[in-house]
């Protein structure tokens, strides 16, 4: 059972999971501002248009509230996703070591400037002698 644990943790706790999860949040929660744009916006401009509809200015208001209500909410969940996955990172990262930086594997020769091998003792540009 300890083990089927730790395994499904590790799956779920995988970059890829883990982005797939917050897509689909965010795509859910922007869904209501396109629902809003939809509902308050372009359904009245059709409305008036056709002239099925004539709106006064507190209609107008309204929408304007309702669908500024759904961007707050959408950001407030962006914020919200945005905290947790740092604070899941972060998380995950106490329990590795940092890399050492990898050595050189190139020197600049001080004659011509150009890269060659660490261990080259001739220059393969100028032919000049390097230590």
């Amino acid at each position: 059972m300890k083990k089927f644990l730790k395994e499904f943790r590790d799956f779920a706790l995988r970059g890829n999971v883990m982005d797939m999860a917050v897509g689909v949040i965010i795509g859910g929660a922007f869904s209501g501002i396109v629902t809003s744009l939809t509902d308050n916006f372009i359904n009245p401009i059709l409305n008036l248009v056709t002239g099925h509809t004539v709106y006064t200015l507190s209609d107008v208001a309204g929408f304007a509230s309702s669908f500024i209500s759904a961007v707050v909410n959408f950001l407030i969940m962006a914020f919200i996703l945005f905290c947790l996955m740092r604070a899941v990172n972060k998380a995950m990262s106490l329990g590795k070591k940092k890399e050492a930086p990898a050595e050189p594997t190139t020197k600049t020769c001080p004659y011509c400037l150009s890269e060659i091998p660490i261990k080259a003792t001739k220059c393969a540009h100028c032919t000049s002698d390097v230590e």
